[in-house]
């Protein structure tokens, strides 16, 4: 069934070991809103995981490609996608956004596909794009080793955050209070702090702070899925008193029934 308003999950590998052995998928976030398709992150296997989407995710209908940084994980697939929703460049569409460090000294998006689209635009703070009928902004700088933005999405009458990767700083909760928020949680632990990533107690605060209607978890690493992530978030929810769910490879949450 096709909803107006659905976010899916094409993927909720995070970290490198789970992506690299595929024990979660790694396709990234397919955004639906007021009839604007935009793919969010389409890392490793992103083009299979759309044609092999039950209804099919056709990546022609897509109207833009935003990356919110250049790993792997979250940017291996951006090439075949742009490819797949111009039509292999015959009908030159759609918007892709992403870090300027993904398009200049050591691109991740090819020059030779930037004249497939209709427009390339460098993510950068205080600045609205606007892809169809979804506007969007980065949110923050994050600490990740790499030029990283999460974002504020808004279409359909629904606000969406989505913090991506980032080592925890204060006040971090502050620029995401979207109704729903995605939070990529790959730690089950917050001992090791050079990793730059979030760990389930540093969501659990951002959660508990900002009060979402819908916490969404995913992007986890080995830890996290040792831990059984969907037991997690049942605990959090009763414990916070806030629907927070685990998000599985696959899952579409339909945002009308909200």
């Amino acid at each position: 069934m096709i909803h107006k308003n659905y976010i899916k999950f094409l993927g909720t590998a995070g970290a490198r070991f789970v992506v690299m052995m595929q024990l979660r998928r790694s396709g990234g976030i397919w955004l639906r809103l007021d009839d604007t398709n935009v793919l969010i992150d389409p890392g490793p296997g992103s083009l299979v995981r759309c044609l092999g989407s039950k209804p099919l995710l056709n990546p022609r209908d897509l109207e833009g490609v935003i990356l919110t940084h250049r790993h792997l994980d979250h940017a291996n697939d951006v090439n075949i996608i742009i490819e797949a929703m111009t039509n292999g460049g015959f009908d030159r569409k759609g918007v892709v956004v992403a870090p300027s460090d993904a398009l200049e000294d050591d691109p991740v998006i090819l020059r030779y596909l930037r004249g497939y689209v209709d427009k390339i635009e460098i993510l950068r703070l205080q600045q609205t794009y606007t892809i169809g009928h979804i506007s969007f902004s980065a949110a923050t700088a994050h600490e990740h080793g790499v030029e990283t933005y999460g974002l504020n999405l808004f279409g359909g009458g629904h606000h969406i955050s989505y913090i991506t990767d980032t080592k925890y700083f204060p006040g971090l909760e502050s620029y995401y209070t979207g109704d729903i928020l995605i939070i990529n949680v790959v730690r089950f632990d917050s001992g090791n702090t050079k990793i730059q990533h979030l760990s389930l107690d540093e969501a659990e605060k951002i959660i508990a702070t900002n009060q979402p209607k819908l916490a969404i978890l995913t992007h986890f690493g080995m830890t996290m899925i040792k831990a059984k992530p969907w037991e997690l978030a049942s605990t959090l929810s009763n414990r916070l008193g806030v629907r927070v769910i685990a998000a599985s490879d696959g899952l579409e949450i339909d945002l009308d029934l909200l």
